[in-house]
């Protein structure tokens, strides 16, 4: 129905992420979401879906990184990790700021800095800035029913990780491997409580020259 919808209004699907034989993000005509409703005083809200998403922070972050400074000594139960075989330097999780000056006081090595300062500003609440697409999902077919099944029926009506399956997706790599590897999670503390009523506007972004672009501005915020 919701596909059905957006087909009225003139929205154009895509073509939902794919995988084989390599990788292609999803693709379509861009929709803005916005989300509405009463707080506890019955104050109406409207604001955009994305300030209710925000990147992960309890993931794995990593940067490449040639060798591990000599005068950096890692404690075994140290968070920060160095793979000597890839030459990588990982991070899991916030990095707080007393964590981030007491490894920059390690070694004056820029490289090194500059892992441990992009890990820390990668692990700071970030609102998601990216938007979603109508990329359509797609019919399956039981081989032994013969019917047909739209595949977004399953629950990937508006995701947030790349699925094969999404009627909307959003319009980067979002990997949906493993908890730990998720791009993306809620923003909880700016999300009404559990039970909150709430409507949710998808409106057709007029098209561009580009429409997967992200950051471009939305031509119209009207609900319809």
């Amino acid at each position: 129905m919701v596909h059905a919808g957006l087909l009225a209004l003139g929205a154009r699907p895509g073509r939902p992420v794919q995988y084989v034989p390599e990788y292609r993000p999803p693709s379509g005509q861009r929709i803005d979401l916005f989300i509405r409703w009463r707080d506890k005083k019955g104050v109406e809200h409207r604001e955009r879906a994305q300030r209710w998403v925000r990147y992960a922070r309890y993931r794995f972050h990593v940067a490449k990184l040639k060798a591990l400074p000599p005068e950096v000594k890692l404690p075994e139960d140290s968070p920060l990790r160095f793979d000597a075989r890839n030459q990588e330097l990982t991070w899991y999780g916030p990095m707080t700021k007393k964590e981030r000056d007491e490894l920059l006081a390690l070694t004056d090595a820029p490289a090194f800095r500059d892992a441990i300062n992009r890990f820390y500003q990668q692990s700071l609440p970030r609102e998601m800035d990216t938007h979603w697409v109508f990329v359509g999902s797609g019919f399956y077919k039981d081989p032994e029913t013969g019917e047909k099944y739209y595949m977004a029926e399953g629950g990937d009506l508006i995701c947030v990780a790349n699925f094969p399956s999404a009627t909307l997706d959003v319009a980067i790599p979002s990997t949906s491997s493993g908890t730990e590897n998720l791009l993306f999670e809620a923003y909880t503390e700016r999300i009404p409580p559990v039970g909150t009523e709430v409507l949710l506007e998808l409106i057709p972004s007029k098209i561009t020259k580009n429409p997967d672009a992200p950051g471009k501005k939305a031509s119209s915020d009207k609900p319809r």
